[in-house]
């Protein structure tokens, strides 16, 4: 459960430090998301939604472990958690995808530029500057809180089997309900930025 932690939070960190330092610094790159991201708001924020209330399905991480793959990770013995938790890190699904740009706008501050003025343009203040250590400590928390089922199961597994099963069940009808309430809060946001933004109706 450790090394598969710190295999996410490696990836993280290391895609939080090329992009804050690249890609959303060029300047046509900044041109192009100061005149559309806006536009684009609330259909992701739709497909968001639709996604985590079951409307549409997304099938991403699993694909990434083919036989010759999940051959390898055995082989590795217990490192084989670290490569997983890179594995699985990349595997962004649409939600967690959402949830790591946000989390890169955070870091940057109003540094962020495009970004910066999208998000205010929906009411989003992001702070003045970059937070001191936030490229380090920001990604590091977001790799634990993304590997900490894993760290429940891993530790209910290795005392006790039973636990697992009620565990299991206690997080799944939680999950559920939190994952349907998300769901439809993104729907509702997604309908209103494009009713506003795209059909400037409202």
């Amino acid at each position: 459960g450790f090394l598969y932690t710190l295999g996410r939070c490696l990836l993280y960190l290391g895609l939080a430090a090329l992009l804050t330092t690249t890609a959303l610094s060029i300047p046509a790159v900044s041109i192009f998301l100061q005149k559309y991201t806006h536009l684009v708001l609330g259909p992701i924020f739709l497909l968001l939604g639709m996604f985590l209330v079951g409307l549409i399905t997304f099938s991403g991480g699993a694909a990434l472990l083919g036989g010759r793959m999940q051959q390898r990770v055995d082989a590795m013995g217990v490192w084989g958690a670290l490569l997983l938790g890179i594995l699985f890190a990349v595997s962004f699904c649409p939600t967690s995808a959402a949830w790591f740009f946000g989390l890169l706008a955070l870091i940057m501050g109003s540094e962020a530029g495009a970004i910066a003025s999208v998000l205010s343009r929906i009411g989003i203040t992001l702070p003045e500057a970059s937070l001191p250590g936030a490229t380090l400590v920001l990604p590091l928390l977001y790799g634990i809180g993304t590997a900490l089922p894993v760290l429940v199961v891993a530790f209910l597994l290795a005392y006790s089997a039973q636990a697992v099963g009620k565990a299991y069940n206690a997080l799944a009808k939680t999950e559920w309900w939190a994952r349907m309430a998300t769901g439809w809060i993104f729907i509702l946001v997604g309908a209103f930025f494009s009713l506003r933004y795209v059909f400037e109706v409202l």
